[in-house]
């Protein structure tokens, strides 16, 4: 899918909670070899979410962040659509709370996507469809979470909190959309039925048969559409559900480690599901150069890809301090126990 007008990226910005969990520590409560866990997962620690914080209040302190950066009167985005498999209501949008938070008008449509880790990617594509088309002026675009792992579980080592955003439209861009390519199929590896708290998985499943045969087939339907390659970009952004996946399928693809390295920070912030590959973008653009070209590729289990080609403009230099880096969130930590962990994600059930 190649856009028929000029689009992309106006603003951006990321949020990701102070609190954070060492594996250590999750590894001493369920006697785990840490040693083992840290090289399977390449994982260090991981974000928590603090009692007062869910995926709305993630959603806000992002979007915030992203129309800071954007420069423009909130009244003028015409979409907002936030993407999340933790929405602090079964029934009742987030995208209606980010509205009125960020001060947009009622006249807008506006809505909560859900596709696993890839909500927050579907939810750029409808926004440069809708802006692309003249029918909007701007979208914002979202996706965050507080992910859920269940005590004992491999997930709990990973799943994190966290999000980002981005404003979508067609004048002062920052990074112009070449285009964008999906790739979907009926993949059972990860899923929560309803009632249910916490999430199953496949386990070995969700390598070969899901993660990478859907981000390889998304990054290469998109650069043979574009007739790009791998040395046509200076950035890669993978979908992180831990160290190793993005990784190995970067070398897969033939990427280099300095064009995948500087976006990945599953390491030091966990897997924030729909914020994953969000939050590896905004890595990128925290410190590409005019001119530079960045490939990202979401994944959601279920399961589908959805790959994106962003050149990045002159303007980027003018908007990057106008909100905080990712680097900043990353830096200002406080560590918990697991006692404390567990009362903040409210795994003690009465």
């Amino acid at each position: 899918m190649i856009p028929s007008e000029r689009v992309g990226i106006v603003g951006y910005g990321a949020y990701v909670p102070r609190y954070r969990i060492k594996a250590e520590e999750i590894a001493a409560v369920w006697g785990d070899d840490v040693d083992s866990i840290k090289s399977g997962l390449m994982i260090e620690e991981k974000s928590v979410p603090s009692e007062t914080e869910d995926s709305a209040t993630i959603a806000v302190e992002a979007a915030k962040n992203a129309v800071a950066r954007a420069g423009i009167d909130p009244k003028d985005i015409g979409a907002i659509y936030v993407g999340s498999e933790s929405p602090p209501y079964a029934v009742k949008p987030t995208a209606t709370i980010v509205a009125a938070a960020i001060g947009a008008t009622p006249d807008l449509t506006a809505a909560d996507y859900e596709f696993a880790c890839k909500a927050g990617t579907a939810a750029i594509q409808t926004c440069a469809g809708l802006v692309a088309s003249g029918m909007i002026k701007y979208g914002l675009a979202i996706g965050a979470d507080t992910a859920q792992g269940a005590p004992g579980d491999p997930l709990e080592y990973t799943a994190a909190a966290g999000g980002a955003a981005f404003v979508i439209g067609r004048k002062k861009l920052i990074a112009e959309m070449e285009g964008t390519y999906s790739y979907t199929t009926d993949t059972p590896d990860f899923w929560r039925r309803e009632g249910q708290p916490y999430p199953r998985h496949g386990g070995r499943f969700t390598g070969a048969p899901a993660y990478f045969k859907h981000i390889i087939g998304a990054a290469r339907g998109l650069m043979e559409e574009l007739d790009l390659s791998p040395e046509d970009f200076d950035y890669a952004v993978f979908h992180q559900p831990n160290g190793k996946f993005p990784r190995k399928v970067a070398r897969s693809l033939g990427f280099e480690p300095e064009q995948v390295e500087p976006t990945i920070v599953v390491d030091r912030v966990g897997n924030t599901y729909s914020g994953s590959s969000l939050l590896g973008f905004t890595a990128a653009l925290d410190r590409a150069e005019p001119g530079d070209r960045i490939l990202v590729v979401s994944y959601g289990s279920g399961a589908g890809s959805d790959a994106f080609s962003f050149v990045v403009t002159e303007r980027i230099e003018e908007v990057r301090e106008k909100a905080p880096l990712l680097e900043e969130y990353l830096e200002d930590r406080v560590y918990v126990t697991y006692g404390e962990y567990a009362k903040m994600k409210k795994k003690l059930k009465f």
